[in-house]
């Protein structure tokens, strides 16, 4: 076959290899090109023993001679021309060796891959309620408070009990106790000393006032005293409330993965919490396996049916909840 454009095709004259006789051929560039023939017709020889061979021999060439020496190399095949040859890779088809724990993201290692992404770069969420949740060291939020306009008043508080029944005298005697002279009551300020009579049936939400400060240059190191003050006593978190006209805005910063609202905490995300295969991240239910086995019956064993508590993700509650672009590992 004769194109018009010479570096459009990979050109072979005088291919000897094996059993073939001096063949020319012309093979298409850019395009799906198949090789059929009966057996014994050369095809292999042709693809493998000449076009792989010499691809690879002459990508090997252009290396230096101490890099070579690690490699393999092919002998040259016997041929009189090849040109407009790409570099080559050879794909064989084999046999593989799948368990019942793999998958097609696990036998190409894609997954890996994954795992390593959504551990670095996913977004966690709470299992309970479904909130995002984060780390921030405190570097982070006194950074983040910074960012604050200049003159604005900003109140610092620690979470004590939130949104919880009770009239709360001892939570009033401990922050008084530990030296804060304020603290917010379902959103109102009162003295911690002093503090009101509560509902004993309501919900009530109880944060610390740990600092009041207006934003300014210098600021720094007061506010990095404050918030390890305030994440130490709320357990990891805090709130930075920002005044604007007569309203409050309020902002919740955690120094561990934690949820505010269901009280739940969760482990540090790392590649192992994502993997089906290893005992931090498989589900309990059913051993990161995906199905559940129903038994059998007298007509012989029923059909395993996916597992109702990962609903066949094999994950664990927690990395189930990671996501990257909105989507889950899962999917």
């Amino acid at each position: 076959m004769e194109q018009d454009q010479p570096h459009a095709v990979i050109r072979v004259r005088g291919a000897r290899v094996h059993n073939l006789r001096n063949v020319d051929v012309d093979i298409p560039r850019d395009t799906l090109a198949v090789i059929t023939g009966v057996s014994g017709s050369g095809k292999s020889s042709l693809a493998f023993d000449t076009l792989f061979a010499e691809g690879q021999r002459r990508y090997l060439e252009s290396l230096s001679a101490y890099t070579r020496q690690f490699f393999h190399q092919l002998q040259r095949p016997d041929v009189d021309l090849i040109s407009g040859l790409p570099p080559t890779i050879s794909i064989e088809q084999r046999s593989g060796s799948a368990q019942a724990r793999s998958t097609l993201a696990t036998t190409t290692e894609i997954y890996d891959y994954l795992r390593l992404l959504y551990a670095r770069a996913g977004t966690a969420h709470c299992t309970g309620c479904g909130r995002e949740v984060a780390r921030q060291s405190t570097e982070q939020i006194v950074r983040a408070i910074t960012t604050i306009d200049a003159r604005r008043r900003v109140m610092i508080l620690s979470p004590v009990i939130r949104s919880r029944r009770g009239r709360h005298r001892d939570t009033f005697e401990r922050i008084a106790r530990d030296g804060f002279v304020r603290a917010r009551v379902d959103g109102q300020i009162v003295d911690a000393s002093e503090p009101p009579e509560l509902a004993a049936g309501r919900h009530h939400t109880i944060e610390a006032v740990v600092d009041r400060v207006i934003i300014k240059d210098g600021i720094e190191q007061r506010l990095r005293e404050s918030v390890d003050l305030a994440v130490k006593l709320g357990d990891g978190t805090c709130i930075v409330a920002a005044q604007q006209g007569d309203d409050w805005v309020d902002e919740l910063f955690s120094t561990r993965f934690s949820c505010p609202d269901c009280g739940l905490s969760f482990p540090d995300l790392e590649p192992r919490s994502l993997s089906f295969n290893s005992p931090y991240g498989a589900c309990p239910e059913c051993d990161g396996l995906g199905v559940r086995d129903n038994g059998s019956d007298d007509n012989g064993p029923l059909p395993a049916e996916a597992c109702s508590s990962c609903a066949g993700t094999r994950l664990s509650p927690f990395p189930r909840c990671v996501t990257v672009l909105r989507r889950g590992i899962g999917d």
